[in-house]
């Protein structure tokens, strides 16, 4: 496979001559004041504009005027009316529309649907300044305000409903995100390369709907594209004795010669005549994968099941085929992924001219996503941990995309001189995971042809890269840095991985832990750790041990922050049950906790939704897989975590004497919950449960406890 152009190597639009924007422009008056006419791309965002690289919308608009183009912000319009996407003008070249760093509904709802009383990403935290599905509202209005510009949409929201995919909140199946938002094109995962690309390309006079061919995108068609060989995976082989098909879970389906220009391959019968030519592998480059189409997956949970996987093994940039999924008399066109950015456009990226604040237009409004990054530096993209409840292998990906150690001391040379009110506090040095940074496969053929869904389950890949030292290396060099008192890690740490480098501990024990660490076990029993792809808590503790020692050793009380989830698909009463004592036995009291919510596209909702498992080939007769469903079930499971809280002693009670384990139920060290209830507690109506803060537990001289937060 030919390597993609490098991201800076484009000529220039013309606009370049305009220079650098002070921050992109909100409003005619800052057009003016820049000396532009129009923008050539309108940046329509759910979230406030913060010019900041940890902000999609900062990235995507630095980027493109890094490329010459003006590039405008409409940020948190009033989707009421055209009106506000009307207010800088037509652009010359496209809409790009994004929901924001969060997907809308996530933004807007939690697990137990109802609405968010605030919003990180708004001006003083206040909730209700975007719509539900807002990147598809978004598309609409700007159509309504420009008839003829193209509409691109982008960011993770779009990703992750660029097929058919079960949404939780009005639990339906929903049709691709393409076709309810009207847009001509979708650009999914970090499009930093799609997104160049077809700037350049539009600014050419090419005309969008002749854009087929960029990887990373998504269009909606009604022709099949020349020159392409379809694999047909939307139907299962039925059991019994039948003539052998090609499986579609395999790396390279085999086909029959002249067959294949036409063929649904994986459906084709391999027929031994004498005559018939030897079966040839399709060139996966011309390779499209015919997914079960909408109106399947939204009648047939096994086919929902089923495409599931089937797309999940197409997400490696290295040999994933491209994927089509009909709906109705249209199709769903899905170009492969896009190649991960090398080191040097990495940096680049980062290191792009961002004021690294708010815009102006806020004036002392508090942004509390700004506050909490402001003092951070991302150093890496993807993750390789696969955990099925996550959305960073549909967004992100799998392969570890590593900014250099030079970028990375020069952006904190950045926070230190140009961030207002800083302490000499760094908050984060990290990303999707704290320890990934510079991690990848050992052979570069290897991660090509690769197609497993973790490098890290159910063992760690020995083809795998593993080592921290450029990690513990970073670090030190981080922490010499004049002007900088201290460097604190916030992204999770991996500790199936950290567990392998006791240095690597022992640094981040000892320098970098501000009291709290967090870290994910997210259970303690296989059923549910499984239904994940998490480790063993074996892993847990033999890290929990490590840090408990180091801490000693630093003369330091430390307590680590552990996240569970409830309710999580393959999880029963019992295994709840198991990891409430487990809590108990340990000492641990969680504050907050989190209930398993369904995002669209990942696999645990995949499981969710069909009740089957698409880590494993889906079959017709393919058992189904424990779901906890239903308001009390799942809020019976979130009060397992908080099994010391008052409010959840009748619930748990009620559960225990079902679950024939009254003996759990005294005042002994050994019950779980008391016999009887406080005054005033308990009383709490279904479905609500009220906030209470509690002091960390504590264990040993620097025992683990603390408040789980997400």
């Amino acid at each position: 496979m030919s390597s993609p152009p490098d991201l800076f190597s484009y000529r220039k639009y013309w606009a370049h001559k305009f220079g650098v924007a002070p921050e992109l422009p909100m409003s005619r008056a800052e057009m003016d004041l820049l000396g532009w006419d129009s923008c050539d791309v309108i940046v329509v965002t759910g979230d406030a504009y913060v010019d900041h690289p940890s902000f999609g919308m900062a990235i995507i608009g630095r980027l493109l005027e890094s490329q010459g183009f003006r590039v405008g912000i409409i940020a948190q319009p009033d989707w009421t009316s055209a009106e506000d996407f009307r207010r800088l003008g037509q652009p010359n070249l496209f809409f790009g529309i994004t929901g924001g760093n969060m997907d809308s509904m996530v933004n807007r709802y939690t697990s137990e649907r109802r609405p968010r009383s605030d919003d990180a990403y708004t001006p003083d935290a206040q909730p209700g300044r975007r719509p539900d599905r807002a990147a598809t509202v978004y598309a609409q209005r700007a159509r309504e305000a420009f008839k003829g510009v193209p509409i691109v949409l982008g960011g993770i929201e779009a990703s992750l409903r660029r097929i058919a995919h079960y949404d939780y909140w009005s639990e339906t199946v929903r049709r691709s995100i393409l076709l309810d938002s009207k847009a001509d094109l979708l650009l999914y995962g970090n499009a930093d390369r799609a997104l160049v690309e077809l700037a350049h390309r539009l600014a050419g006079g090419e005309p969008i709907e002749a854009i087929r061919d960029l990887r990373g995108s998504a269009f909606v068609t009604r022709e099949r594209l020349e020159g392409w060989y379809e694999l047909d995976s939307t139907r299962l082989d039925q059991p019994g004795r039948v003539v052998p098909h090609a499986n579609p879970y395999e790396a390279e389906p085999p086909c029959i010669g002249e067959q294949a220009e036409h063929a649904s391959c994986a459906q084709t019968i391999e027929v031994r005549l004498p005559e018939a030519p030897k079966p040839q592998r399709l060139p996966r480059e011309r390779t499209v994968v015919r997914l079960p189409s909408f109106e399947q997956v939204r009648d047939d949970p096994v086919l929902y099941a089923h495409a599931s996987r089937v797309f999940h093994l197409e997400t490696n940039p290295g040999n994933a085929r491209a994927l089509v999924q009909a709906h109705g008399d249209r199709d769903i066109w899905l170009n492969p992924p896009p190649m991960p950015l090398s080191t040097s456009e990495l940096d680049r990226v980062y290191e792009l001219p961002f004021a690294r604040r708010p815009h102006s237009a806020y004036g002392e409004a508090r942004l509390p996503a700004w506050e909490m990054i402001r003092c951070s530096i991302n150093i890496m993209r993807g993750c390789f941990g696969g955990c099925t409840f996550c959305s960073i292998t549909e967004h992100e990906g799998r392969i570890i995309q590593s900014r250099s150690r030079e970028s990375i001391l020069r952006e904190l040379e950045e926070v230190r001189d140009r961030t207002p009110g800083f302490t000499g506090s760094i908050s984060d040095l990290g990303g999707p995971s704290a320890n990934m940074w510079r991690m990848n496969c050992r052979d570069p053929r290897i991660q090509a042809a690769c197609r497993r869904l973790s490098c890290v389950y159910p063992q760690i890949c020995p083809n795998l890269n593993a080592s921290h030292d450029p990690l513990i290396g970073l670090y030190r060099e981080a922490r010499a840095t004049p002007g900088v008192k201290r460097i604190l890690i916030a992204s999770g740490v991996r500790y199936d991985l950290a567990v392998r480098s006791p240095a690597y501990v022992r640094e981040l024990v000892t320098h970098h832990v501000g009291g709290y660490l967090k870290i994910a076990p997210e259970h303690t029993e296989p059923g549910p750790l499984a239904a994940m792809m998490k480790p063993g808590i074996d892993a847990f503790d033999r890290f929990a041990e490590l840090f408990e020692r180091y801490s000693r050793e630093a003369g330091k009380e430390q307590y680590l922050i552990p996240y569970f989830i409830a309710a999580h698909p393959g999880t029963t009463d019992e295994d709840m049950l198991r990891l409430a004592l487990w809590l108990k036995r340990h000492n641990f009291r969680l504050d907050q906790v989190q209930t398993f919510l369904p995002t669209p596209l990942s696999t645990a909702s995949a499981m969710y939704h069909t009740g089957l498992d698409p880590l494993h080939p889906i079959r017709a007769d393919s058992a189904s897989m424990p779901v906890p469903r239903g308001t009390r079930q799942r809020r019976l499971h979130k009060a397992f975590l908080r099994y010391h809280d008052p409010e959840n002693w009748p619930l748990l009670r009620a559960a225990l004497i079902a679950m024939g384990r009254e003996d759990l139920i005294g005042n002994g060290k050994r019950h779980l919950v008391p016999a009887f209830q406080p005054r005033g507690t308990g009383r709490a109506p279904e479905g609500q449960h009220r906030a209470r803060a509690s002091a960390p537990a504590r264990r040993g001289r620097s025992g683990r406890g603390g408040q789980s937060r997400r």
